[in-house]
C-alpha cells in the first residue's frame, strides 16, 4: 500500500499562520465540522457548550510545557570557551541527568563535546543520533528545573516570529506536570470559566498526560507515508481517568478528546471495545487513514502543518477528502492556523 505525504498537502497564505494566541483564550474561531452529514458550521470557541451535552467525557491533557530551549557554549580543550553558541532543545528525559536533545549546529556537536549554559549547569554529549538529535548528560548545581527557569526560553514552533510576551499563553489552564517541548495546542482555547461551565453541564473530565516531543518538530521526508518513523513520547493513565473513560464507552457516552495527543494516548492504550486501563509507558503511535479508532468520538484540534502527521491523524478520523475540504474552508474563511490559531470541533 503506498499513501503519499504530497497527498496531504494544502495551501496556505503565510498572512493565516496566528503570530500571536486569541485574547481571551476563548475568543478564537471555532469551525464545527459535523461528520453525520458533512455539514460546516462557523462559531467562536466559548460556544463549544452548544454542541456538548452531559455525560460527555472530556479528556484533556494536563502536560506543562518546560522552558526547554537553551544555549551554550563549547568548552575547548584548553578551557576555554569557543566561539558562537549552540542551541538545545530539552525533548526527553531519559533519567535523572541525560535528555534526548535536538542541537544547532549538530555538526560541531560530537560524543565528549563539554557544554557551558551558566555557572549552574554543564553539559556532556554522550550519544550521537541521526538529524541533530544527541543525548546531553548535565551537571548542575541546585534544582534542574529551578534553573531551566532562569536560563531557558519556551520552546516556540520556528513560524512563530513574534516574541512571546507572557511565557503562561504557550500553556493551557490546566497544565501540570512539567515535561513537555511543545504545548498541546487544542487546549490553549479553554479559560478557567468556561470549564466550570463545562462542568456545571454534567460533562466529566478526565485527565491524560502525553509529553509532547519530536513528534511535533520532525516532518515527514518519506515519499510514502508509510515510511515515516514516528519518536516515542511519555504517556500516562492513572486509575481513576482511566475508570471514568471506561465507564463512558460501556454506557455508550461520548469521549471528546482535546488535541491530537490526547488520542494518541486512548488509542495507545484503548482495548477493541474502547475501554481503558492504567498504564504508563512510551508510545510510537501513528495513526493516519485507514486506522479505526477504538475510543475516540469527537475530536478538538487546531488547524495542523501541511504534509504533518498531525493532519493525517486527522484525516484518519473524517476522511482525507472531507478533511482537506474542511481546511479549504478555513483558509477561504481567513481562519488563523497552527498553534496560536483557531480550532475545530470534529463530531
Amino acid at each position: 500500500m503506498t499513501m503519499k505525504t504530497t497527498d496531504f498537502d494544502y495551501y496556505l497564505p503565510k498572512e493565516l499562520i496566528a503570530q500571536t494566541p486569541a485574547e481571551p483564550r476563548d475568543s478564537s474561531r471555532l469551525l464545527v465540522y459535523n461528520r453525520a452529514d458533512n455539514s460546516i458550521e462557523h462559531r467562536i470557541f466559548r460556544d463549544i457548550t452548544d454542541y456538548l451535552r452531559a455525560g460527555d467525557v472530556l479528556v484533556i491533557n494536563d502536560t506543562k510545557v518546560i522552558p526547554a530551549r537553551i544555549f551554550a557554549k563549547r568548552v575547548l580543550a584548553d578551557g576555554t570557551l569557543g566561539e558562537g553558541e549552540c542551541e538545545v532543545l530539552l525533548l526527553k528525559r531519559l533519567d535523572y541527568t541525560t535528555w534526548e536533545c535536538i542541537t544547532r549546529p549538530a555538526k560541531k556537536l560530537r560524543v565528549g563535546t563539554k557544554l557551558y549554559f551558566s555557572d549552574k549547569l554543564s553539559g556532556e554529549v554522550t550519544a550521537y543520533k541521526e538529524e541533530g538529535l544527541r543525548d546531553i548528560k548535565f551537571s548542575f548545581d541546585g534544582v534542574f528545573e529551578d534553573i531551566l527557569d532562569e536560563i531557558g526560553n519556551m520552546p516556540l514552533p520556528p513560524y512563530i516570529t513574534k516574541k512571546l510576551e507572557d511565557k503562561n499563553r504557550y500553556q493551557t489552564v490546566y497544565c501540570k506536570t512539567n515535561g513537555s517541548a511543545a504545548a498541546p495546542t487544542a487546549g490553549l482555547h479553554f479559560t478557567p470559566e468556561l470549564l466550570e461551565k463545562i462542568n456545571a453541564m454534567g460533562v466529566q473530565i478526565a485527565r491524560v498526560l502525553l509529553h509532547v516531543g519530536l513528534g511535533t518538530f520532525r516532518p515527514v521526508k518519506e515519499e510514502n507515508v508509510l515510511d515515516h518513523k514516528m519518536h516515542s513520547e511519555y504517556y500516562r493513565v492513572d486509575e481513576e481517568n482511566a475508570e471514568i473513560i471506561t465507564r463512558a464507552k460501556k454506557e455508550g457516552r461520548r469521549v471528546i478528546c482535546v488535541g491530537t495527543t490526547s488520542v494518541r494516548v486512548l488509542e495507545s492504550v484503548a482495548k477493541d471495545d474502547g475501554t481503558v486501563s492504567a498504564c504508563s509507558g512510551d508510545t510510537e503511535i501513528f495513526i493516519y487513514p485507514g486506522y479505526k479508532f477504538k475510543a475516540v468520538d469527537a475530536l478538538i484540534t487546531n488547524f495542523h502543518l501541511p504534509q504533518s502527521t498531525l493532519l493525517m491523524l486527522v484525516s484518519a478520523f473524517m476522511g482525507r477528502e472531507n478533511a482537506l475540504k474542511m481546511y479549504e474552508e478555513a483558509v477561504r474563511e481567513k481562519y488563523r492556523f497552527f498553534s496560536f490559531g483557531d480550532a475545530t470541533f470534529i463530531l
